[in-house]
């Protein structure tokens, strides 16, 4: 019996596994995510949007499944899991890059003699006991003059002399020296931080101080390494605009004003005829163009007389 077309029919009801495009699908597993760089088709985006939307999302779906069974798997109490690669897409950092930290006193000196920083090995060669051992830690090398069998006892020394105690005391005075160092330099390190916040708001005190003046600071003395203050510049509107621009600020201050009447109209329904805040209309129109361009044709127009007539 021949099944061959039976097959093939059945395949065609299914798209293929591999996903071949122009350009390759670039699937970043780490984090589950897939791009397709490849161009949009506009006939077939035109013709069934849908359709196609479908086709591309199936695509991208199929390319990160294949990735993920090519990838080493774990027991779990679920199934098996597959162990995901780190991501090598690039994302955009949340917080800033945190400041360096400024040098130690000990960093200081070795910059200014030209010492350079060596890592020393944690391991060291032991020629008595022919061995590796460790530097410093448990059974270290720092310790080995407290672990010797027989030690030379200087000729003045007491009766009850311990040369273990006296080297585990030499070492014990050693940590703490450096302990103290390190809080040092801790302390050292806080308080240039706290000076220069410090200073950073003496200066925005003294600018903004400065700014408090009628004359805006222009005429104040200015101090040795004073900084100004930066703040945002005012902008000034030209004084001759075109009349097109001049009509649609008018008409939105009164498309505003309308507004306002309709909504407290609608808060107060039994307020009567006198909804508009006289006070906040001429504060809106005084800040509009259209009434500085009635302020000016009245200045030209009727201030001449006013200023020259008597009343």
């Amino acid at each position: 019996m021949d099944v061959s077309n039976i097959l093939a029919s059945h395949a065609a009801k299914f798209q293929s596994i591999d996903v071949e495009k122009e350009t390759p699908l670039d699937v970043d597993t780490g984090f589950l995510t897939v791009t397709d760089l490849n161009p949009i088709d506009e006939d077939s985006y035109s013709t069934n949007l849908e359709e196609y939307l479908q086709s591309t999302a199936r695509d991208g779906i199929q390319a990160l499944i294949a990735s993920l069974y090519s990838l080493p798997t774990k027991p779990s109490p679920d199934g098996p899991l597959a162990v995901l690669p780190p991501p090598t897409t690039l994302l955009p950092r949340e917080k800033p890059l945190p400041k360096p930290k400024p040098p130690t006193k000990w960093e200081r000196f070795a910059s200014a003699k030209g010492i350079q920083k060596k890592v020393r090995e944690k391991k060291i060669w032991d020629e008595e006991k022919q061995e590796w051992v460790n530097r410093w830690g448990r059974d270290g090398k720092n310790k080995e003059k407290e672990d010797q069998w027989i030690t030379e006892v200087p000729a003045n020394a007491a009766v009850d002399f311990d040369p273990v105690k006296v080297a585990r005391d030499a070492r014990k005075s050693r940590v703490a020296q450096n302990e103290r160092q390190r809080l040092q330099n801790v302390a050292r390190t806080t308080a240039q931080s706290e000076r220069q916040d410090r200073n950073k708001e003496i200066d925005r005190t003294l600018a903004t101080t400065r700014l408090s003046t009628a004359s805006m600071g222009k005429f104040d003395k200015k101090l040795d390494g004073e900084k100004k203050l930066k703040g945002i510049k005012r902008k000034f509107e030209p004084t001759e605009i075109p009349i097109e621009r001049e009509k649609q600020s008018s008409l939105a201050i009164l498309s505003k004003l309308d507004g306002d009447v309709k909504r407290a109209k609608r808060e107060k329904p039994n307020g009567g005829d006198d909804v508009l805040n006289v006070r906040k209309a001429i504060r809106s129109a005084s800040r509009g163009r259209g009434a500085v361009a009635l302020g000016r044709a009245q200045t030209r127009g009727d201030g001449k007389g006013r200023r020259g007539g008597k009343r």
